[in-house]
C-alpha cells in the first residue's frame, strides 16, 4: 500500500521510509508543506504520516486543506513532545491519530497498520479471505493454514486485496499502490506478479473478474 511520509528532517524521513518499507508499505517522501498539500490532494495514498512543523506550509494547514477538499485518507500526525495543544489542534483539523516526538518506529508502524485496517473497515491483525490468511503484524501468508513464503512485493499485493476483499480491484489501482505514482509500470508487470502468486498459492485464491480487476476468490 502506498504511504506518504511528510517530514522535513532528512534523518527522520529516511528512518520513516525505511521502517514503513520494511513493514510492507510503498513509502514515498516529501519535506515541504506546499508539495505535501499538492501530493495529498492529487494522489491516492492509503495513509499519510504528517509532521506539523514543515517549511512553506505547516502541517495543520495542509491537513485542513485536504479535509476541506474531501480528501479522507487516514492521517497520522507527528507532534512535538508534550505539546498537547498541537495534538488537540491536529485531531480537530481531521487527524486520525497522533504520535509525539521522539517516538519508537515500532509504535509508528503498529499505528500505521491499525489506521490502514480501520480505514478499510477491517479489525485485527489476522485477516482472512477465502482460503487465504494474512498476519499483517508478522507479514506472513498461509493458504488453508499452510504457511507460504512470498516476496515483499507479493505480500503488498495480497495485503491490498485482503483489505479490499469486498470488491474487484482494478489493475490501475493495484499498480499505483504497488509501485507508486512515479513508476509507470505496464499492466503485464502486474499480470506476471499475479501469475507468480497463483503458482505459489494454488488455484482458488486470486480470481480475475474480467472488465473489473482482481479479487480474492470466495471473499466477495
Amino acid at each position: 500500500m502506498r504511504v506518504l511520509a511528510v517530514e522535513d528532517d532528512p534523518r527522520i524521513a529516511a528512518d520513516l521510509c525505511a521502517a514503513l518499507t520494511a513493514a510492507g508499505f510503498h513509502a514515498e517522501h516529501c519535506g515541504d508543506g506546499e508539495e505535501a498539500w499538492f501530493l495529498g490532494d492529487t494522489e491516492d495514498y492509503a495513509l499519510v504520516v504528517l509532521d506539523i512543523g514543515l517549511p512553506n506550509l505547516d502541517g495543520l494547514t495542509v491537513l485542513r486543506r485536504w479535509r476541506g477538499n474531501g480528501r479522507d485518507m487516514p492521517v497520522l500526525i507527528l507532534t512535538a513532545r508534550g505539546a498537547w495543544q498541537e495534538r488537540v489542534a491536529g485531531i480537530e483539523a481531521g487527524a486520525d491519530d497522533y504520535l509525539p516526538k521522539p517516538f519508537r518506529m515500532e509504535e509508528l508502524v503498529a499505528r500505521a497498520r491499525a489506521l490502514v485496517r480501520r480505514a478499510a473497515g477491517r479489525g485485527g491483525a489476522l485477516q482472512e479471505a477465502g482460503l487465504l490468511t494474512l498476519d499483517t503484524n508478522r507479514m506472513t501468508v498461509s493458504v488453508r493454514g499452510v504457511p507460504t513464503p512470498v516476496t515483499a512485493l507479493e505480500y503488498r499485493l495480497l495485503a491490498y486485496l485482503v483489505l479490499h476483499r469486498d470488491r474487484a480491484v482494478p489493475p490501475t489501482e493495484l499498480i499505483e499502490h504497488l509501485y507508486g505514482g512515479d513508476d509507470a509500470r505496464e499492466a503485464n508487470a502486474l499480470e506476471a506478479l499475479v501469475a507468480r502468486l497463483r503458482r505459489k498459492l494454488g488455484q482458488g485464491v486470486i480470481a480475475t473478474r474480467r472488465g473489473f480487476g482482481y479479487q480474492l476468490d470466495g471473499a466477495g
